[in-house]
């Protein structure tokens, strides 16, 4: 698709009148499409990426970006980044990720002072002057009210650890690596936050809850990526899954499986678990790197792409392709037309203040998510096999000192 914005920068370029360039165009003789632009990113699937790189071209750009089968999830995103320092721009990842880039704990990632023409189109999803949202994902419970699930009846939690006692059989994840793993895991801990708590910032109970939803929960093993599949299949009557891909994945149910779910936008065997709580918001960011040896009119490539990039007419084309929501709330109203999608209206609690801690829950997932997966990797967390079950731990005797620390290689 190309929008006005993209005709327009691209008549900028061929013909070189200024008095008709948008903002982004830093000067009569900007020649972007000389300088291939390095991105690093974990939403970059194939279909994301064949996109971007065509749509880019047609804007007047030339960028680099690997798709997930080279780099697959936020991590292996950064480290990439880190250690070929070849990089001009990150975009994705999440608050977690960009806390620790903006605080400089990556040796060779440096996040240079920004703001684009757009910034004020993001609401609360900026780092000013650093990072800026591009789009906001949630994680869902979702439930099947039919046969396969509760026969009618509706399921309110107070919290997303409740889903232990539910009655009901819910799917578990089968790794403990990934971002949508990982926002899981920060939904079902957020009750049992505890600042004084030698287990992570976290209390015991709050790690036996999650126990049991590893113990107790379904996993699929390797069959299973994420918790759509055994939704859908009838396999559980409660699952956990991303928003962004949702719906898509609702109208295309029926493709794999005989009992598929049925309804998008609007429920119909299904429906969201009302939790008192709410859920864990993350937001993708971009953000621009200090690349050593860049002129300064390669700098202001990455800046003008940037700028056309989160731009709203861009934003909108991005959110349609591929079923996510933009922060910008520009590029919002295009898409939906001022109707939300149910599944963003839900209560964002990681924005929500930790007692005791002087930082809301997303600084808090971010200040000890290491120390989270090292708890959980050094107890044996989701196993992928249910015959290699670990033995629940003895809480009592656990040294937390160590556990919270990485296992020696």
């Amino acid at each position: 698709m190309k929008k006005l914005l993209s005709l327009l920068l691209v008549l900028c370029l061929v013909f070189s009148l200024a008095a008709t360039c948008p903002a982004f165009a830093a000067d009569d003789d900007a020649d972007y499409s000389g300088y291939t632009i390095r991105i690093y990113s974990n939403s970059n699937s194939t279909e994301r990426t064949t996109w971007l790189i065509q749509e880019a071209k047609e804007a007047g750009f030339t960028i680099s970006i690997d798709d997930n089968s080279v780099i697959s999830g936020d991590t292996a995103a950064v480290q990439a980044a880190n250690e070929n320092k070849d990089g001009d721009l990150i975009f994705g990842l999440n608050e977690t990720r960009w806390g620790q880039l903006i605080n400089g704990q990556y040796e060779n990632l440096k996040i240079i002072d920004w703001t684009p023409s757009w910034a004020d189109e993001v609401g609360e999803f900026k780092y000013d002057g650093k990072a800026y949202g591009i789009v906001i994902q949630n994680v869902l419970m979702l439930y099947r009210n039919d046969e396969f699930g509760t026969n009618g009846k509706e399921l309110h939690f107070d919290h997303w650890a409740d889903v232990i006692d539910s009655g009901y059989t819910w799917y578990r994840q089968n790794k403990i690596g990934g971002t949508t793993n990982a926002n899981i895991n920060s939904a079902m801990l957020y009750p049992f936050t505890d600042p004084a708590s030698p287990a992570g910032g976290i209390s015991i109970d709050g790690w036996k809850a999650l126990w049991k939803f590893c113990a107790d929960g379904k996993s699929g093993g390797d069959d299973y990526k994420y918790g759509f599949d055994p939704l859908n299949k009838g396999d559980v009557a409660i699952s956990e899954f991303y928003s962004s891909a949702l719906y898509g994945k609702i109208d295309a149910a029926a493709d794999g499986s005989e009992h598929p779910l049925v309804g998008a936008p609007t429920p119909e065997n299904w429906d969201l678990v009302d939790i008192k709580d709410g859920t864990y918001y993350i937001a993708e960011y971009i953000g621009i790197l200090d690349k050593a040896g860049r002129t300064d009119e390669q700098t202001e490539a990455v800046k003008a792409f940037c700028d056309w990039f989160g731009s709203a007419e861009v934003q909108a084309d991005w959110a349609d392709e591929f079923d996510s929501f933009p922060c910008n709330t520009e590029a919002a109203d295009m898409v939906y037309e001022g109707e939300i999608p149910p599944i963003y209206l839900i209560p964002n609690f990681a924005l929500n203040e930790v007692p005791g801690a002087g930082m809301n829950y997303a600084e808090y997932v971010a200040a000890h998510s290491a120390e989270w997966t090292n708890i959980m990797t050094n107890l044996g967390f989701y196993w992928a096999d249910s015959s290699d079950a670990k033995p629940e731990p003895d809480w009592d005797s656990l040294d937390w000192a160590t556990l919270t620390q990485a296992a020696a290689s």
